[in-house]
């Protein structure tokens, strides 16, 4: 009694909701027909229930699982490594035993559901067939290596790990970034020493156009080469240039070293920079700033 209802609404609604649809084909009627014969109304309404239950069940034990993680804090990442198994094998449960609940399971039931699968299947495996030729061909490429500091997409990082199916870079904020190997193909990566420990960094200081630079410079290079984070078997340079910082102008002291390795970068960055500006201070060589250029014009 209620599966010719059923077919009869199913019907209608599609009716309304496409006037055109009397053109279409019988087969693509016949799948609508076949859905609707095998629903089981009673079996939709457990599933419903299911789910309700399950949704309860899975909140309960989500809040279980946080109070064990402030109890074991160093547990923490084993649990919810566990919740997430667990909620997995919950969901595709439910999804089974809804499925089973809800359709009188036939061969044209079977036939529908395959072609509707194969179909999302074939979407879901031309990402991951492009992301596995990607990294084959990153493999014999060879645009970075496994240890690089790279510099891709707005992330700064070294490589952990290079997969057939994606790139897992460790930035410095030690965040770890997954990126697919087909994004690597369209754009432009950056590799800072490429397969070597060492790597060249740049520090700029600025100063006053007044100043001696030929000090400057001097005190920049000495202090760049007391650092225990530099690498001294390749050269220090200081390039001097001419910028205009907003209304005021300045010179740029950029210095070009090799840090020993590539996780020392931010350390050797700082140390040069505390020690550049206890001499700069030390020596009297001032930095640029908008109120010693308005002063010197009206002077001048």
């Amino acid at each position: 009694m209620m599966r010719p209802l059923i077919s009869l609404i199913v019907f209608l609604t599609l009716l309304m909701a496409a006037p055109g649809y009397a053109q279409e084909s019988s087969q693509e009627l016949q799948v609508i027909t076949t859905l609707a014969d095998v629903i089981r109304p009673a079996g939709l309404f457990f599933s419903f229930i299911l789910i309700i239950v399950v949704w309860i069940f899975l909140n309960v034990i989500k809040k279980i699982v946080t109070e064990l993680t402030d109890v074991f804090a160093e547990r923490r990442l084993l649990f919810q490594k566990i919740l997430l198994f667990v909620q997995f094998i919950i969901y595709f449960a439910t999804f089974a035993t809804a499925i089973l609940l809800s359709f009188d399971i036939s061969k044209e039931l079977l036939a529908i559901m395959g072609g509707t699968l194969a179909v999302a299947i074939g979407f879901a495996m031309k990402d991951l067939a492009a992301s596995i030729v990607a990294g084959i061909t990153i493999m014999f490429d060879r645009p970075f290596q496994v240890g690089d500091r790279v510099r891709f997409g707005g992330e700064y990082g070294d490589v952990i790990n290079i997969g057939l199916r994606s790139v897992k870079l460790q930035t410095l904020n030690d965040d770890v970034v997954t990126i697919p190997n087909n994004v690597f193909l369209s754009d432009i990566t950056a590799s800072g020493n490429y397969g070597e420990l060492d790597m060249q960094i740049q520090i700029e200081f600025f100063v006053d156009p007044h100043q001696d630079l030929v000090k400057a410079e001097k005190i920049i290079r000495e202090n760049a080469a007391l650092s225990k984070f530099i690498y001294l078997n390749k050269p220090i340079v200081v390039n001097i240039s001419q910028v205009i910082m907003e209304n005021f102008i300045a010179y740029q002291l950029t210095l070009k070293l090799y840090v020993l390795d590539t996780r020392y970068e931010k350390n050797l960055q700082t140390d040069i920079t505390l020690r550049v500006k206890e001499q700069f201070e030390l020596h009297g060589i001032k930095l640029p700033s908008l109120q010693i250029s308005n002063e010197r014009l009206r002077v001048s």
